[in-house]
């Protein structure tokens, strides 16, 4: 047998002792953590249980104090100024009122005999199984030790039995009452002690905790507190009096920490973990090559799947910019295979094929920024979220437009590596986009056209007036000219005036007429309110006269500066003429003609915008017409073809504005409001700008 086959014998006994050594182990350090962790956490509960009480304690001495330092005051003001007086009993009387812990309030001469006396209203009262002579001598050595310090004294505690075998511990301050220096009298004050520490103690440490005054040896004097002390975390304060001293005891309800809960949790989270560690050993030792192995060739079959099938092109570049990986689709938006566009390994930045060659200097610019932020910051993946809209070029030389979401890539140590790019190719959106602009505009256009057909009867009649005008001025001139005499020239000459401005009133019908027609590229122009409506109101006055309508123009008065809105002054013209013929029809039908008034507002209502209202007098929008008034396509007319309000919707919200209605002012008729972005071109006294294209 050679070396190996003896040291494969070997090697399964040695391993099978390495691992029952390592069991072994693992089993004991469970042990002693475990152990160490129930030990810590029950002395971490007991002390922290220790300190509650300590602290209780302390607080609980601190308001008995505060309550003792109260009455003392109580006493002595009613010392200063009702003692001397033979009315004294009300002013003890109603301290008795306020303070229950108070039962009786003795008046006693300087010889010590008592002169009156006032018990609390409240029972028990005290000396009714015993005199208080009987029970005075406490309260007399107390008075003779204020005598002698001309200060408050407190006696010690004595027991006053009550009927039925029960009983108060009480305590005697006594209070030296002095007149022109020389010994009046004293104020003797009863306590009872159960009584004065209810009455300082907290209601929520009362029910957790059991309070009582004892003497020295343990005795208990009176207690206070709904449960009873456990004798387990005790604390105890002495509360320092003239005269004598209490000492107060605090003894927590709760009893030892429980074992059970805070054990569970250790040894439920240790066990976990144990068994954890211990299920991911065993499958690591017996299939983590197999699992391992077949994992990673079923990560990259799905992967590769899931790219392959993508629509969206993916890029992975490295900090110089060379490519490292693209997916099928990003080959097929630029023309290359994955070979061409992987770049040989170099130290300078590298220029991709597929970067149209007037831009990219431009890239390369965005590149270094965007290299130089890497640098200065920490990666974030939430940089993928803002895309960036650029240009590329195919193979063939085609430009294209594409967006690019672009997230860092960091390795398994942290670093920044490159950069992971999801790219759209945008040329179709781009071309759905125009087509339809162009629709909408050729919508518009023919909006444009159907609005002067129905408007070509009023046309004609506005047209016949001074056309029959200029034909009888003609005729006039022809017969002065046949007759002259000496007031002809004056008289021709007034008589061609007439036929120019006639002829002049028509041609400007027909301009406005072929400046409504016509279609033009959209301008935005910087152009004042009142010119906006002028520019309507030779078409609206056309079917105004026909119905008998007056049309009213409101805009702010001088000095007050007038509105001027930044827009496309031919599709806001179409807008203001469809919101004005609508009006004088909506008063044709139920408004008498003295009452049909069209309203033309505008008003600066923002420093950003203007808002335009057209106001008729019409019986208002019923409410199931108005919750489809915008929708194409509907109308409430027979001849109407229902698109100019969805129109006139459209071309408000591409200015950024807004287009709705209301109820007319006093609530009738109706109010289309509609705003544009005010100029911010500063008055220079022109009435629009410049076009500026949009």
């Amino acid at each position: 047998m050679n070396p190996t086959d003896a040291a494969t014998l070997n090697r399964p006994p040695l391993r099978r002792l390495r691992r029952a050594l390592l069991w072994g182990a693992l089993l004991a350090l469970l042990g002693v953590a475990q152990t160490l962790l129930v030990a810590l956490t029950l002395n971490y509960e007991s002390t922290r249980a220790q300190d509650a009480v300590d602290t209780v304690a302390a607080e609980a001495a601190a308001a008995v104090r505060s309550e003792i330092h109260g009455l003392m005051q109580a006493l002595q003001a009613m010392a200063w100024t009702e003692a001397q007086q033979p009315a004294w009993r009300d002013g003890a009387g109603a301290l008795l009122r306020r303070r229950q812990d108070l039962k009786r309030v003795e008046w006693r001469d300087p010889q010590l005999a008592v002169v009156d006396a006032v018990d609390t209203p409240f029972l028990p009262h005290l000396f009714t199984q015993m005199a208080r002579t009987d029970l005075g001598v406490d309260a007399e050595l107390a008075c003779k030790s204020a005598r002698r310090s001309a200060a408050p004294m407190f006696s010690r505690s004595y027991f006053v039995p009550l009927p039925g075998g029960r009983g108060l511990e009480i305590m005697d301050l006594c209070l030296p009452v002095q007149q022109a220096g020389r010994a009046h009298g004293f104020l003797v004050a009863s306590i009872a002690l159960t009584t004065l520490l209810e009455t300082a103690l907290a209601a929520p440490e009362a029910r957790r905790h059991e309070f009582s005054f004892v003497e020295g040896d343990g005795t208990r004097l009176a207690r206070a507190g709904v449960p009873r002390g456990a004798g387990i975390y005790v604390a105890e304060r002495v509360v320092d009096m003239p005269g004598t001293t209490l000492q107060l005891r605090t003894d927590s309800a709760a009893g030892r920490p429980s074992l059970i809960p805070n054990l569970t949790t250790a040894l439920v989270l240790g066990l976990s973990l144990a068994l954890f560690s211990v299920v991911l050993l065993l499958a690591r030792d017996v299939r983590r090559r197999a699992l391992a192995e077949r994992a990673l060739a079923e990560a990259l079959a799905f992967r590769k799947a899931m790219e392959d099938s993508l629509s969206t092109g993916l890029r992975a570049r490295d900090l110089q910019g060379r490519i490292s990986y693209v997916n099928p689709a990003f080959c097929a938006m630029v023309g290359y295979t994955q070979e061409e566009l992987r770049a040989p390994r170099t130290t300078v930045p590298v220029v991709p094929p597929y970067w149209p060659p007037e831009s990219s200097a431009e890239y390369l610019r965005r590149h270094a920024l965007r290299l130089q932020d890497a640098g200065r910051r920490t990666p974030d993946a939430r940089d993928s979220r803002e895309g960036i809209e650029t240009v590329f070029m195919r193979k063939n030389g085609e430009r294209f437009p594409v967006m690019i979401y672009e997230a860092p890539l960091v390795d398994g140590e942290g670093r920044h590596t490159g950069w992971m790019s999801a790219v759209l190719d945008l040329s179709a959106q781009r071309s759905v986009e125009e087509l339809s602009r162009l629709q909408q505009d050729r919508l518009q256009a023919t909006a444009r056209l159907v609005t002067v057909g129905e408007m070509a009867s009023l046309l004609s009649h506005e047209l016949n007036q001074p056309l029959a005008a200029i034909a009888s001025y003609a005729s006039g001139s022809l017969n002065l000219i046949d007759e002259p005499d000496a007031s002809t020239p004056e008289m021709l000459r007034h008589a061609l005036g007439r036929i120019a401005e006639q002829a002049e009133r028509a041609g400007r019908v027909i301009k406005s007429v072929h400046d409504f027609v016509r279609r033009r590229e959209q301008q935005h122009e910087n152009i004042t309110a009142a010119a906006l409506i002028e520019a309507v109101l030779p078409l609206a006055r056309l079917q105004a006269h026909k119905s008998g309508t007056r049309i009213q123009v409101d805009l702010p008065a001088p000095p007050a500066r007038p509105p001027r809105a930044r827009c496309d002054c031919t599709m806001v013209e179409q807008v203001l003429l469809n919101l004005a013929r609508n009006g004088i029809q909506a008063m044709e039908a139920a408004t008498p003609p003295a009452e049909r008034v069209l309203t033309l507002r505008a008003r600066q209502a923002h420093p950003g915008w203007v808002v335009f209202s057209v106001i008729d007098a019409g019986p208002g929008i019923a409410a199931e017409v108005a919750a489809r008034l915008f929708t194409p396509f509907f109308t409430t007319r027979a001849e109407g073809m229902g698109l100019g309000l969805s129109l006139c919707r459209t071309v408000i919200e591409q200015h950024g504005g807004v287009l709705d209605f209301g109820p007319g002012p006093g609530g009738r008729g109706t109010e289309f409001r509609f705003t544009l972005p005010a100029s911010k071109v500063a008055e220079t006294g022109e009435t629009s700008g410049s076009p500026i294209a949009a």
